[in-house]
């Protein structure tokens, strides 16, 4: 169970976090969730797709990381092997808490097991200053609460000019092995390049004309995750 309390530097002046990746951590799953605010980094190296929550209805962004269940293609027992950790892993066990005047300030899951008093990266300086560990978690934690806080406004304007789209990925490794990943949607890439003026410029003020483009450049990483799953059914053989 969570166990979030706020950061505090005089309760919390010898907390250290593991800063390293492995499943032990959680890091071994087949996608994870991403923000708008990180799709540059993203489309460089993982496929980005949409899924409905089934809960509030409302569309959210996954990085596709495996093919099969619990499987992490970028994660191997020596880390991440990628230059861009979606921004969910890498902020290790702090999150953004709403304090009562509406103000983000960072918490720290105190349950993680990243959590140490002995191993890891110092979170606060000896007299009590932010070390430059917590100061790159600190941008982390703002590029996921801006993330989240267009998101919505995200897929409203992408629906609104009729850009998602189901899609269904068959994915083949070799003439007697095939994936096919359904249940996700992604930009329509015919409906982008059909955008008529005013439906360019609104998207375009939003700033979101540029996230369906990366979007789109992002599905050329399917390759990259056949290669590398192709490495690790060599290796396992």
């Amino acid at each position: 169970m969570t166990q979030s309390v706020l950061l505090d530097n005089v309760k919390h002046h010898d907390l250290r976090v593991r800063t390293d990746y492995a499943a032990e951590f959680g890091d071994g799953v087949n996608q994870v969730l991403v923000f708008p605010s990180e799709y540059q980094h993203l489309q460089r190296e993982y496929p980005i797709l949409f899924f409905r929550d089934n809960d509030s209805g409302e569309y959210q962004s996954v990085a596709l990381l495996g093919l099969d269940r619990d499987e992490n293609l970028y994660l191997d027992n020596t880390g991440w092997q990628a230059d861009y950790v979606p921004a969910v892993r890498a902020r290790g066990p702090f999150l953004i808490g709403l304090q009562s005047g509406g103000e983000p300030m960072i918490h720290v899951d105190m349950s993680s097991p990243r959590i140490s008093r002995q191993q890891g990266e110092p979170v606060f300086l000896p007299h009590g200053g932010n070390t430059p560990y917590l100061e790159r978690i600190s941008g982390i934690l703002q590029l996921i609460h801006r993330g989240a806080s267009e998101n919505r406004h995200m897929f409203e304007a992408f629906a609104a000019c009729d850009l998602i789209a189901p899609v269904k990925l068959e994915l083949k490794l070799s003439e007697s092995e095939q994936y096919t990943i359904e249940h996700f949607s992604t930009i329509n890439e015919e409906r982008l390049a059909a955008l008529n003026p005013s439906e360019l410029a609104s998207l375009h003020r939003a700033g979101f004309l540029k996230y369906a483009f990366l979007v789109v450049a992002s599905l050329n990483n399917i390759s990259r995750l056949i290669e590398k799953k192709k490495r690790v059914v060599a290796r396992a053989a």
